[in-house]
């Protein structure tokens, strides 16, 4: 799982984890051009016990890895809040949403809500409306179907930014 280097295309895809919908979002990343690849997501029906619906979100994203063959994956951090279940539930999902990818053998980075946020619109605590003025500037022919396959984009252009200065940083200290 070694990262590509800071100028060849790299295709990205960025999974917002969700029990009801799991958003994904597919760009090629190569230097500062980002192009919009694909986007939607996967959606469970609500009736079906928690291990069907983990099961349904599973193949959904495997199915979508298989499809779009990304080389990179970002996932966003779990948002903790009161409600310990609800947390737990999530947390859940989201451990398939790294699930999928590995079993691809594709690695894996983590984003906290607010990193995404700063990072697509500047300021850690957008809206979901700044984020999509803000996706419609970066990635012009995206229409995310959803919130969620719109938050998927943008993680995944936050893994973007981010991984070319952690490769130029690597690259400066010679590693």
């Amino acid at each position: 799982m070694k990262a590509q280097p800071i100028r060849a295309a790299v295709r990205i895809i960025g999974i917002d984890p969700g029990l009801r919908r799991t958003g994904w979002g597919v760009i090629e990343s190569e230097g500062n051009r980002l192009i919009y690849v694909g986007c939607g997501s996967v959606e469970p029906p609500d009736d079906l016990p928690l291990a069907n619906r983990l099961l349904a979100i599973h193949e959904g994203l495997s199915a979508v890895l298989g499809r779009y063959t990304p080389m990179e994956a970002a996932v966003e951090q779990t948002f903790v809040n009161k409600d310990g279940v609800a947390t737990l539930k999530l947390g859940q999902a989201r451990g398939i949403a790294m699930l999928a990818p590995a079993m691809f053998g594709i690695s894996v980075a983590e984003y906290a809500p607010n990193q995404v946020k700063k990072t697509v619109v500047g300021a850690g605590h957008a809206d979901k409306g700044q984020i999509a003025v803000m996706l419609k500037i970066l990635l012009p022919k995206a229409e995310p179907p959803s919130a969620d396959a719109a938050d998927a984009l943008a993680i995944a252009i936050t893994h973007a930014h981010h991984r070319q200065g952690q490769a130029l940083r690597m690259k400066v200290a010679g590693l």
